[in-house]
């Protein structure tokens, strides 16, 4: 069983190494992360170099913390990274189903079980390493310009957004098992990104949602939230449901294909 499991951990690091997106997406996080500590730095400047303004014009810039910095960070995550993410993820799935690939694979005498959990471990290993590089960068200019950041309370952020990444790949393949590709990318982006973004606007309506585990993982840095424990365990057991169910409709997709295989 775990010389299958393997077989298939390899098949898909091959296949995010031969697709770039071990190399763009830690570079896309990256990119994110180093944006808010330079632009907020020198923004001033920047506005001084630009020009044409009115004459007497002045505008006055918040003094940011470098917590606030790491805040921006996030939010850059949550926005564009999580965008990037689910397009890329939400067609691991169906995509081979349509390109014939997963006829082959449905064939070969590994379990359901495996196909999934390899196709969700790489997801969020390549999700999880590409957060953290990004935040590797954030941390640096962010400690270099705006001064030191509490390790433990980082740490601790960056784990709880790490819980966060693995239940979005749980989404997006659960998506893709159940839906086409279209239908796929469609249903996870309604989920995660546009989920998100109705939390920001109505999340102060209620406290446990995975969600919130982004904004409560950045509050280690200052606080910690009352509702973490709580809405950790709802995320966990998200996760699980969606893995269960990904799992699910991966093996009503494989009857159907081995059926056709049969007639």
């Amino acid at each position: 069983m775990m010389q299958s499991l393997r077989a298939l951990l390899y098949k898909e690091w091959l296949d995010i190494v031969r697709s770039y997106k071990l190399l763009w997406m830690p570079l896309l996080f990256i990119f994110l992360g180093i944006s808010d500590p330079l632009t907020n730095y020198y923004m001033e400047d920047i506005f001084n170099a630009v020009g044409n303004m009115p004459e007497g014009f002045s505008m006055t810039f918040p003094d940011m913390t470098a917590e606030t910095i790491l805040l921006a960070s996030t939010n850059q995550f949550q926005s564009i990274g999580l965008s990037v993410l689910v397009a890329t993820t939400a067609s691991m799935i169906s995509r081979e189903r349509q390109n014939g690939q997963g006829i082959l694979l449905y064939v070969r005498p590994v379990s359901t079980v495996q196909i999934f959990l390899s196709k969700w471990i790489v997801a969020s290993a390549l999700a999880i390493f590409s957060s953290l590089v990004g935040y590797a960068a954030s941390l640096y200019y962010t400690i270099l310009l705006y001064g030191t950041v509490d390790a433990v309370g980082a740490i601790q952020m960056m784990a709880t957004y790490s819980l966060w990444l693995m239940i979005v790949c749980a989404i997006c393949l659960l998506c893709s098992a159940a839906f086409s590709t279209a239908v796929a990318i469609c249903v996870a982006i309604v989920c995660v990104p546009i989920g998100v973004m109705v939390d920001q606007l109505f999340g102060t309506y209620w406290h446990y949602s995975p969600y919130k585990l982004a904004t409560y993982g950045a509050e280690f840095l200052t606080k910690t939230s009352t509702y973490f424990m709580a809405t950790c365990m709802l995320s966990i057991s998200i996760l699980i449901v969606c893995i269960v169910l990904g799992i699910f409709f991966t093996k009503k997709n494989r009857q159907r294909v081995k059926s056709e295989a049969d007639r």
